[in-house]
């Protein structure tokens, strides 16, 4: 299980719906949806064809423990697959809640600044990897990769760091790749 925490609008749901399909004819592949309100992103998710569960939280920041336990009643998992946990979007909250992942995943756009781990540090030190999404949009916005890197490296050093534009495809394969990795049987997806 993977906890994918990130801002509102820094590409979750798109990197999501890109890597399932990727994947979804390799390994079983489902996901826990956490949204204040609306299905719109479960709605998303259950177009590509895998198992969803949606969780709306109401005025709630974060999912729980206790949250996702029950959206788990609602899916029938495969061995070996995949759960991704699709947190509320935010980078406070989440970051003190053990959803019970296996890793935690970080997300942040070029869009909203290179200093991000700087301002919201206790999500980066949480999180075993942090994937800078939208690259395709550098030469439109002001953001220093190397400086981002840097700055999250600084809170963990043993933070891995993936560069992806699911618009694109760059960086997606890097990402399916770890993915893999985590699997306790590991798989070649050509």
């Amino acid at each position: 299980m993977l906890n994918l925490v990130s801002s509102p609008g820094a590409g979750k749901t798109t990197l999501l719906t890109e890597t399932i399909g990727k994947l979804k004819n390799y390994i079983a592949v489902a996901v826990i949806e956490g949204d204040q309100q609306t299905s719109r992103d479960s709605d998303r998710i259950a177009a590509t064809g895998v198992q969803v569960a949606q969780i709306n939280t109401g005025k709630g920041c974060h999912l729980d423990a206790k949250m996702v336990g029950e959206a788990l009643e609602s899916l029938t998992l495969e061995e070996g697959g995949i759960l991704f946990v699709e947190n509320v979007g935010n980078l406070v909250c989440p970051a003190d809640f053990d959803l019970g992942e296996g890793k935690r995943v970080v997300m942040l756009s070029v869009t909203e600044g290179d200093d991000k781990p700087l301002k919201y540090p206790n999500i980066f030190t949480s999180s075993d990897l942090m994937i800078v999404t939208k690259i395709d949009l550098l030469p439109y916005v002001d953001f220093d990769f190397e400086a981002c890197t840097q700055y999250a490296r600084r809170l963990k050093p043993s933070i891995e760091v993936i560069r992806t534009s699911a618009k694109t495809g760059n960086g997606m394969r890097l990402w399916c790749d770890w993915l893999l990795g985590f699997l306790e049987s590991p798989r070649i997806i050509p």
